[in-house]
């Protein structure tokens, strides 16, 4: 058993019960059982006790700058916040790899029914329906011109837009 193994889980033993509860969470052979949403429930709860203790360790080591004149210096004295962010953000990557494990298993499986169910003929998209006015004839379509076309019209449209035109040329001006 290496030094530094010795050391985590010497730190490990004096958190607090709570702690330890959420560490042993992340071993591997309880992430395995839990589906995607209880991961992600886990997952949160660790990065906001990983979030503490760097907060922590961080308040901790600005307070001390001061007297000591420096943030290296600084450093020594706070290492026990600073080993239990550790601990908690080495828990934080198990937990996301399987949170992303268990997303692309997610993906693939949606990914396969939408596939199955395209080549079994069934459009998930909305129904497309004809439009059929009362008689049960399809209705004709509404893009025509619905302007009459008298002679004078055309005049008046013309007339109308150049007057726009100038409007807007007077306005850009300015």
């Amino acid at each position: 058993m290496d030094p530094e193994g010795g050391a985590m889980k010497a730190l490990i033993n004096s958190m607090t019960d709570n702690e330890q509860a959420l560490v042993r969470e992340t071993e591997r052979e309880r992430l395995e059982d839990l589906g995607e949403d209880d991961l992600l429930e886990v997952h949160d709860r660790v990065r906001r006790a990983r979030n503490k203790h760097v907060k922590q360790y961080r308040r901790a080591a600005a307070s001390r700058v001061e007297e000591v004149g420096g943030r290296g210096a600084a450093r020594p004295g706070n290492t026990r916040n600073a080993q239990k962010a550790e601990v908690f953000e080495d828990a934080l990557a198990r937990v996301s790899r399987y949170v992303a494990k268990a997303a692309r298993r997610s993906a693939a499986d949606l990914k396969a029914e939408r596939l199955r169910n395209a080549r079994a003929g069934r459009d998930p998209g909305p129904a497309r329906a004809v439009p059929e006015d009362t008689a049960g004839r399809r209705m004709r379509s509404q893009t025509h011109d619905r302007a009459p076309s008298q002679p004078v019209l055309p005049k008046q449209r013309a007339s109308s837009k150049a007057m726009g035109a100038r409007r807007q040329a007077r306005r850009d001006s300015r």
